[in-house]
């Protein structure tokens, strides 16, 4: 029998080069121009159908071009032909050069669409793909390897997008009409803003916000492939048991659970990869044990928030991200709060409150995270002393009209109350200015009194509006109370502000009326940290904000009481002391990461009450000596001398950017305090380092 044989230095012609010029194959990808790839031959073609192969007589198929042989036809059989060899490789030849065509087309279509939206090059994005069929060889273990491999290629894919963004300046037009309801001001708008009418001009698309990021989410590859729980670096069962964590106890601080409406851990991953950075980061903080996983997180909500600045397209979660790390990481505050109102007005939330007041269902979470943003601005606008970047507009001034909205619920009730206050707070510091070495003038006092009033109302307006809740019990109406107490502390303790000396001649009896009810309100501060278990018990989980009024409370009152004894005000120097050192005892005893704020202030009011004690010493009667040694022997101290200063927390991570590594302890980062602290002009300045 003849055997067949393969001659390699025949061709045989694509069938696009039979065809003619038209079908000559362009392959952008490594192929020739028109130049089809070498198949073997062989030298025996099948010409007759099985039936007449199985009788072995001569097959006239080929001979008439039909379809089917004439005996076939006769006595009905199938007439069917084998594929020889050279049939299935002119096949394969075919389908490889259609493929090769298709791809380059592809190719071609989908770099123009990237260029034309300012997008990363094609080559950025990951190319691996999987073949689904040849997945069932594979054993359990190499498909998690192949997993495993594919998740820390698309990670690793994504920080390469984050650190190759292009520098050049992408001057990109818009190629169609935005779709009803989405679109600037334009053609039918005679006043709008001057901006809307260069981009009306030019059409370029990154001379105004982009309309489509206000409700959408990110089409590409499901976001959970390329964050950090996929490549391994933090385990998918701690980042559970964390989220669990964060959910019940941290998110209900944020007013009632306000800013996290996701309920598990999946929704979060596919929804931002920032917000779930920050959801981790702040519960890694709140859990002792957990510094590694701290660093870990903390390194990974930087580079997104690092990457975020110059994105065009942001999300309502994105922005939820940067507000949950604003409310506790105290290194990033102020420019966490700063950058996501910059990223809010660009997806126009400021206008929300107008469109769902018009009953646009859609603009109600956007009007709801616009207040949260006002709180958080203010919280920070506020202790720092520095000027709010969101105004109080009518949207602000005319708040409690969104509570009257379908939809709002005691969350909304909390987070509005907080509204309520820092509008106050914000006229206050608008009415007297940020110089803390000003002084009031007598008739200023008149209007301090005015302000008093204000608070009050305050307080008998929204303390019976907020109810207990499940996980933190009665801390919603008692928190109204710590803020009560801190307003009025801020408020009065303006009285003094500017004098560096001061004695029982020289003050009036407004003046001190004020003083004496800054102290008094400061102490009380203290006591319902000390008494009260519900506030008590916060302290692990409650936003930076309220330890910044309790150590203020507590600066404020060892400074008046070092500082102005002439002045003969209404305060207790024992009872401070005691009070102080209570509140040292609760920071210190905080189970939290050893990176949590509560640490660094137990340390630093430590240090300052031990260096006060020996400098005031030497004023003390005997009666006053004797009292204070007596708080110093009950606390465990010896009252007066310097006490240890406890362990130092501080680690020497070089590679990572580490959160409260600085050495200062009353660093404005971790004591946020500027307009209100009326004691900075004083004579006596304690300064960092000196103890």
């Amino acid at each position: 029998m003849k055997r067949a044989h393969y001659d390699i230095s025949d061709r045989v012609p694509s069938p696009q080069m039979q065809d003619g010029p038209d079908h000559m194959i362009d392959t952008s990808n490594g192929a020739t121009r028109g130049v089809s790839k070498r198949l073997p031959k062989v030298s025996k073609k099948i010409q007759a159908c099985t039936e007449c192969q199985r009788r072995k007589i001569k097959c006239d198929l080929k001979e008439g071009g039909e379809t089917i042989c004439s005996r076939c036809r006769k006595r009905g059989f199938q007439c069917v032909v084998n594929k020889n060899l050279q049939s299935i490789l002119e096949d394969d030849g075919e389908w490889k050069a259609r493929m090769e065509y298709t791809s380059g087309q592809l190719r071609t279509a989908v770099s123009e669409i990237l260029s034309n939206l300012a997008l990363p090059a094609l080559e950025t994005f990951s190319s691996i793909v999987q073949d689904r069929s040849s997945q069932k060889s594979y054993s359990v273990s190499r498909q998690e390897d192949l997993h495993s491999g594919l998740r820390a290629s698309a990670r690793s894919q994504e920080q390469e997008r984050r650190t190759s963004q292009s520098a050049t300046m992408a001057m990109t037009r818009e190629n169609s009409q935005e779709r009803p309801g989405f679109e600037e001001a334009g053609n039918d708008i005679l006043i709008a803003a001057p901006m809307g009418s260069l981009y009306e001009v030019t059409k370029l698309r990154n001379l105004r916000s982009n309309p489509h990021g206000y409700f959408k989410q990110s089409t590409a590859a499901p976001l959970e492939d390329k964050d950090f729980i996929s490549s391994g670096e933090i385990g998918l069962d701690e980042a559970e048991e964390m989220f669990q964590i964060f959910e019940r106890s941290l998110n209900q601080y944020l007013w009632g659970g306000i800013v996290l409406l996701h309920k598990d851990l999946l929704s979060v991953r596919r929804s931002s990869s920032l917000l779930l950075a920050a959801i981790l980061t702040v519960t890694a903080l709140h859990i002792p044990g957990k510094t590694s996983t701290f660093d870990v997180c903390y390194a990974e909500f930087l580079d997104l928030v690092s990457a975020s600045m110059m994105d065009r397209y942001h999300t309502l979660d994105g922005i939820r991200g940067l507000c949950i790390g604003a409310f506790w990481l105290s290194d990033v505050s102020w420019k966490l709060s700063g950058h996501a109102v910059r990223i809010a007005t660009e997806l126009n939330l400021h206008r929300s409150y107008a469109r769902a007041i018009k009953g646009s269902q859609e603009h109600f979470e956007g009007a709801r995270l616009w207040y949260l943003l006002y709180v958080c601005d203010h919280h920070f606008s506020i202790a720092y002393g520095r000027p709010p970047v969101i105004q109080d507009d009518a949207s602000i001034v005319q708040h409690e009209k969104f509570l009257q909205l379908p939809g709002a619920t005691q969350a909304d009730f909390r987070l509005h109350s907080q509204v309520a206050i820092f509008i106050i707070l914000t006229q206050i510091y608008n009415a007297f200015g940020p110089e803390v070495e000003a002084k009031l003038e007598e008739s200023d006092l008149g209007r301090l009194r005015q302000w008093n009033i204000e608070i009050d109302r305050w307080r008998v307006r929204w303390e019976p509006q907020l109810a207990p809740n499940t996980h933190i019990s009665s801390y919603p109406s008692k928190g109204v109370n710590l803020h009560y107490h801190f307003a009025k502390l801020q408020l009065n303790s303006l009285s003094l502000r500017g004098f560096e000396q001061l004695s029982s001649q020289n003050i009036s009896a407004g003046r001190r009326e004020h003083a004496n009810l800054a102290i008094s309100c400061a102490m009380s501060i203290l006591q319902l940290v000390i008494d009260e278990p519900d506030i008590r018990d916060a302290l692990i989980g409650v936003p930076l904000y309220l330890h910044t009024m309790i150590t203020y409370a507590a600066v404020f009152l060892l400074k008046v009481q070092q500082q102005w004894k002439a002045a003969r005000l209404g305060a207790d120097s024992v009872l401070i002391r005691e009070s102080v050192e209570h509140i040292i005892t609760i920071f210190s005893k905080e189970g939290a990461s050893e990176r949590h704020l509560s640490y660094h202030i137990a340390r630093g009011l430590r240090r300052m009450l031990g260096r006060m004690s020996r400098e005031g010493l030497a004023d003390l009667n005997p009666q006053e000596r004797a009292a204070l040694e007596y708080v110093g022997q009950s606390s465990g101290t010896n009252g007066i001398q310097d006490v240890n200063v406890g362990q130092d927390f501080g680690a020497n991570y070089v590679s990572l950017p580490l959160y409260g590594d600085s050495p200062e302890m009353f660093d404005e980062n971790f004591f946020p305090i500027g307009f209100f602290d009326v004691t900075n002009a004083g004579p006596w300045q304690w300064q960092p380092g000196t103890m």
